[in-house]
């Protein structure tokens, strides 16, 4: 945890910065980005007191799983996950080295693979494609807590 600080009305204001960062270079790393997803999130519960529920639990793991499994896959070298929580949400992103941006492509219940990206999309409150200088950097956010009617939080719309 780190602290950063901003300016709110001319005065200025510290706040925590909760997040947490890995390298993951070989397949067998992604059970290791969603270890990383889990014990994150397990310590945002127990130490920093922030509710996450059963489903962003398991929403995470499945958005990491799929992020670095696409980076491995296309990308060479190693891939950066960052989890940073932020305003009731976990930030995930993903850095690998391929500057080209994946193909979105449209739902297709007929298509055998290929829905990655669309999960994604499906369950995250955002979602978003940076270029870096060197590579591309893939965002998304999910809400820690269901709503107090139970209704799962995702995507606004």
């Amino acid at each position: 945890m780190e602290q950063t600080a901003e300016h709110k009305g001319g005065s200025l204001v510290l706040r925590d910065v909760v997040s947490v960062s890995g390298a993951f270079e070989g397949s067998e790393d992604i059970a290791g980005a969603r270890d990383l997803a889990r014990t994150f999130l397990t310590d945002v519960q127990a130490v920093h007191g922030l509710p996450v529920s059963d489903r962003a639990m398991g929403t995470v793991q499945l958005v990491v799983s799929e992020l670095v499994t696409n980076a491995r896959k296309y990308a060479p070298g190693p891939c950066l996950l960052t989890l940073e929580i932020s305003g009731g949400a976990v930030e995930v992103t993903v850095w690998d080295s391929n500057p080209t941006p994946p193909a979105v492509l449209a739902p297709d219940p007929t298509r055998i693979g290929q829905h990655g990206l669309e999960i994604v999309m499906a369950v995250g409150q955002s979602f978003a494609i940076h270029r870096e200088p060197v590579g591309k950097r893939i965002t998304t956010s999910i809400v820690l807590a269901d709503d107090p009617g139970g209704d799962a939080a995702g995507r606004l719309l």
